[in-house]
């Protein structure tokens, strides 16, 4: 993977609903760093940040089935804790929203960012 698909990996996850909003502003300041002598600290946040938010898949779970996650999502939370419990079963270790699909890329892949 080269840097600037990693840097389109980096806008999808901050443009996806789930991402937090923590998450989209240590986005913004690593993009706002982009060729700056800023950039490998913005990255080195950004990565940080990254490995803080990411949901593992037991986690996941553990909300889906929540009393907070029957607030948020109503009667779809059974379908929400359903998809986590299959997630789980598969045998994935981080959740597959449109945060976290991206952020395990960027993971796997920092040393680009790093480099």
């Amino acid at each position: 993977m080269d840097k600037q698909t990693l840097i389109e990996k980096i806008k999808a996850m901050a443009a996806a609903p789930s991402c937090c909003a923590e998450l989209k502003a240590v986005v913004q300041i690593y993009l706002d760093a982009l060729g700056t002598s800023g950039e490998k600290s913005a990255a080195q946040n950004l990565i940080a940040e990254i490995e803080e938010d990411i949901t593992d898949v037991d986690s996941l779970v553990a909300f889906a089935h929540s009393d907070r996650a029957k607030e948020i999502f109503g009667e779809e939370q059974k379908n929400f804790a359903a998809h986590a419990d299959q997630l789980k079963a598969s045998g994935a270790k981080y959740c597959d929203c449109g945060a976290c699909v991206p952020a395990l890329e960027i993971l796997n892949n920092k040393s680009i960012l790093l480099g």
